[in-house]
């Protein structure tokens, strides 16, 4: 059945960070004890992976992504182990693309060298501005120095793929300082850079207690004066927020936007799989891990204990669930890709798009989906078009 099914990667959540950050809605928790938990933690992903092998049915891994959190605060010796053991269970692509999500603030040259040797290939450094007030504005525990060291000793234990996540649209700053950031990223060289805007998420301190943002005009000149600068610099805009250079976008993220299958393990992670019946009929399902990290821990006996929720995803539903994946990616996504990663024909999806394609929010039906300049610009509008039509 291997060859019906989507690819598949893997996402592996790390719940602890040192600091909760005002902005961050992630599940992500300060540890309880000083010292944490990795040999538990280990047996209790590996037990949660094993409740869900045979939702894989032996698909190879095409990537793995390991975020948090700050997956930077478990040890080299953690990941070795960790990869040796899925190894066990589950089959690497050949190419297989490992990211690690890194602080600037929790690394150090060793630990970048372990990571490597481990079998990470890919770092994501958490940077998010290089300027001391704004760090402080969102609570990261790094400075900006730290972040260039971060990026050096990076290169020097090896790394030739690293992502730099940026913020822009911060308390208090000018377009110039947002420009700053950006310059201050490309003399450092990344491979790809996740930029994005400073958003305020319910459950987070931010929503609770609103600090000072650019007025939109402000955040209109950022976002132009920044696309402008980083297509000048060689990074190639592929989707809403990142940029990379040739060849060097992130897989992983890739397959979540074309509608790729994932498992999730750890605690509150999330997956989407396809499983096909023996009639030949498919049948795709989002599921999610339990959140608190104790409560995670306390379920590592029961390999099916994990799983928090699942939800089928109907029929009728799978032509919003696409769109909101796949318009995300600039060049869009075949509808090749629709029929082979969801089994329904191109009349399904296409059906669903007339209002939007009529607004020119919409380019090149029927061969492809793909939002046009105006759509990226208002994607909610064009998703609510798609779901009410």
């Amino acid at each position: 059945m291997a060859e019906l099914l989507p690819p598949l990667s893997l996402y592996i959540h790390t719940p602890w960070c040192v600091r909760k950050c005002p902005y961050c809605d992630f599940n992500s928790h300060e540890p309880s004890t000083e010292e944490l938990p990795e040999a538990a933690y280990l047996n209790a992903l590996l037990n949660d992976l094993d409740g869900d092998l045979s939702l894989a049915d032996e698909r190879e891994i095409q990537t793995i992504f390991i975020g948090g959190g700050t997956p930077s605060l478990l040890s080299p010796a953690f990941y070795d182990q960790l990869f040796k053991e899925i190894r066990l269970r589950l089959p690497f692509s050949s190419t297989i693309e490992i990211t690690l999500e890194a602080n600037p603030g929790t690394t150090e040259q060793q630990r970048f060298i372990g990571y490597r040797e481990a079998g990470i290939n890919r770092l994501s450094l958490g940077v998010q501005s290089f300027r001391p007030e704004q760090l402080s504005a969102l609570g990261r525990i790094h400075s900006g120095q730290e972040a260039v060291n971060a990026v050096r000793q990076a290169r020097e234990a090896g790394f030739d793929n690293l992502n730099i996540d940026l913020m822009h649209g911060l308390p208090k700053q000018t377009p110039a300082q947002a420009m700053e950031d950006i310059n201050q990223a490309l003399d450092l060289g990344p491979e790809h850079l996740s930029w994005y805007q400073l958003t305020l998420e319910p459950n987070t301190a931010f929503f609770s207690q609103p600090p000072v943002l650019p007025e939109e005009e402000a955040l209109w000149d950022i976002q132009e004066a920044g696309h402008q600068r980083l297509e000048q610099a060689g990074l190639r805009r592929y989707e809403i927020s990142a940029y990379a250079r040739v060849e060097q976008q992130s897989r992983h993220n890739i397959n979540y936007w074309q509608f790729g299958d994932y498992l999730g393990i750890g605690a509150g992670a999330h997956g989407k799989l396809t499983t096909v019946d023996s009639q030949g009929q498919r049948h795709i399902e989002r599921r999610w891990k339990t959140r608190q990290p104790e409560a995670y821990l306390r379920r590592s006996n029961d390999p099916r204990g994990f799983v928090a929720g699942k939800q089928p995803i109907a029929t009728q539903e799978l032509p919003l669930e696409f769109s909101m994946n796949a318009l995300r990616l600039i060049d869009g996504v075949s509808m090749d890709v629709w029929t082979a990663y969801t089994g329904q024909p191109p009349a399904v999806l296409l059906a669903r798009l007339h209002s939007a394609y009529e607004k020119g929010l919409l380019m090149e039906m029927p061969e492809k989906l793909r939002a046009s300049p105006q759509g990226l610009l208002f994607l909610n509008e064009l998703l609510t078009l798609i779901s009410d039509e």
